[in-house]
Order: structure tokens, then sequence, then C-alpha cells
């Protein structure tokens, strides 16, 4: 998409400011905030553009605007920097599941645990075997998107058909180590506010995926780098059960 760099630069700061706020942003805060040198008008004028183009949207009750699944992906793909995991944080998440690492029921259950805790999101591994586990209902029903019951109950009812899970995990494609879908990407209009982070694993005879549900405006650039963190620790562990 040919955007100038101003039109860029701003949608940046709209999605990482609706990031933290899960509010949407008006030209008046970015003004404030982001120091874009122009004026607030003219950023009103560009976010006006960025509306029209599809990257950004005007919920009915408010002035500011929110980021559409297609910025948010064109943001992850072109204009994110990820963060470093921290050598402790990787010990940390090792020395928790290392000792279940002879069994694989175990070994997932603990992950999905630690990963809900790490990332303050629901965590979801499914096997296709059809086992699915999950972990951190708490941190998704603390967020504004989940306060609409029909966007809770559709992940919710996911969670319960691991069938249904396989499906949209299929939907990914390329050969990316970590997947990032979003919106409608997850096969329904009531998921338009939800992000999915996930990775592939093979865990001896098994082939599955691990990964975290929560808001689109889920904390990328942290949460990547430990879904595949997580992913690449499972995946060594069970080279060892050949």
């Amino acid at each position: 998409m040919d955007l100038s760099e101003r039109q860029i630069q701003i949608l940046k700061c709209v999605v990482e400011e609706f990031t933290e706020t899960a509010e949407p942003v008006g030209s008046e805060t970015l003004d404030k905030k982001y120091n874009l040198g122009v004026s607030p008008a003219t950023i009103r004028n560009e976010m006006v553009q960025l509306t029209k183009i599809g990257l950004l949207k005007q919920p009915h009750t408010s002035a500011g605007r929110i980021p559409t699944p297609q910025a948010i992906k064109m943001y992850i793909r072109e204009l994110m920097k990820e963060k470093e995991l921290s050598v402790s944080e990787e010990v940390a998440v090792k020395e928790r599941v290392w000792d279940h690492r002879f069994e694989v029921e175990k070994l997932l259950r603990e992950a999905t645990r630690c990963l809900a805790e790490r990332t303050s999101a629901l965590s979801i591994a499914v096997t296709d075997d059809n086992r699915v586990y999950h972990a951190g209902y708490t941190h998704i029903l603390e967020m504004p998107e989940f306060f609409d019951i029909d966007v809770t109950r559709s992940v919710l009812s996911l969670l319960e058909e691991s069938q249904a899970l396989l499906e949209v995990f299929k939907k990914a494609t390329g050969e990316e180590a970590v997947h990032i879908l979003v919106g409608e990407e997850l096969g329904s209009r009531y998921f338009e506010p939800v992000g999915l982070v996930f990775t592939d694993l093979k865990m001896g005879p098994r082939n599955g995926s691990l990964g975290v549900i929560g808001p689109a405006r889920l904390n990328y650039p942290y949460i990547v780098p430990m879904v595949r963190y997580f992913g690449n620790l499972l995946n060594e562990i069970a080279q060892d059960w050949q």
C-alpha cells in the first residue's frame, strides 16, 4: 500500500496507542504524546485518508479512530520492532516446563499455564489427536473487547471444539515460525476484535499448535517472540523422544 512517511508514522502511533489504552485515538492525543511535528488539523486530515483506505475506522460513539485488522497486520509485518526476551525470562520458562518433558500431556498443560501467565492472555494448545489444553480465561474477561458476550461466547465455544480449533489454525499460511490471525481471518464476524498468535509443534508422532488468544490489540512486540520461544523449546524437548 502506497502510504506517505507521515501516514505510516501516524498509523504506527495509532496502533501503539490503541494497544495501550483500548480507546479510540484522536488527533489531539497524537499531537500531545507523539511529537509528530505537524498540527492536529493535519493529523486529523491524514487520519481521514487512512480511514478512507480501510486502515482506520471510527466507532459510532467516538471522535477518535481505531486500527482495522488490516492495519494491525501491516503494523506487525512492516512497522513493529520485536522485544528481545531476557535470559532470565527464558530460563524461568524452561524451568517451569522442564520437569514435565517426558509426558506430553503434562508438558502441554504446564506450557499453556506458563504462557498464559507470561502474556496475560488466554493460552491454548491443540494436537492432531484432538486434545485441547488451555489456561488464562480470567485474562480475557478483564479486557473490554470481551465485555461483548457474543465475542466471549464465540471464543469459549471454539475451545470446546478441537476440530474447529484445528480448522482455525489451518487458516494461517506461510513458512514463518509464528502465525498471526486477526479479526475475521479467524472465521466469524464475532472475532473482529480478536487476535491469535500461534506456532506449530511437532511432538513426537503428534503435530499441534500452541499460542494465545486475546484482543486484536495484543502486545505483539512481546507476545510474538514469547510464543516463538515456547514453540522452539517444546519442539527441542520433543526431539529427545525420537
